[in-house]
């Protein structure tokens, strides 16, 4: 698969993921692969800090799709091909129907902004 192919493929793999994260059929080891790869990706840390260069990118291109493909490879593939097939369905119009989906992650940001605020207040 070339990689327009395989970028058009994870856009929905990511979804099935998530989707197939409260399934009880998918494997222990998946659904602690996803947590690790949601916090990293959630994470304002990188391995590879984001102002190096090109190479500051690297993760967020290479690094993370190949943990998606992890994870795909940890669903058994009868369990993952109906979460991709119900995961279509969540990006029509270009936006997710399910928007709530995101709440977590708001709430991820306002924490960070509400501690460094804090410290920022106690160091001045």
């Amino acid at each position: 698969m070339d990689w327009k192919g395989r970028t058009k493929q994870l856009k929905t793999d990511i979804p099935a993921v998530f989707l197939a994260m409260r399934k009880t059929e998918t494997p222990v080891a998946a659904k602690i692969l996803s947590v690790v790869i949601v916090a990293y990706a959630l994470s304002p840390f990188d391995i590879i800090p984001d102002f190096i260069p090109v190479l500051g990118l690297l993760d967020d291109v290479i690094l993370l799709p190949l943990l998606i493909t992890l994870v795909v490879k940890l669903i058994p593939a009868d369990l993952m091909e109906r979460c991709r097939i119900e995961a279509e369905g969540i990006w029509n119009d270009k936006k997710p129907q399910k928007w709530y989906f995101a709440i977590p992650v708001v709430l991820i940001w306002l924490g960070f902004l509400w501690l460094f605020w804090l410290l920022f207040r106690i160091a001045a």
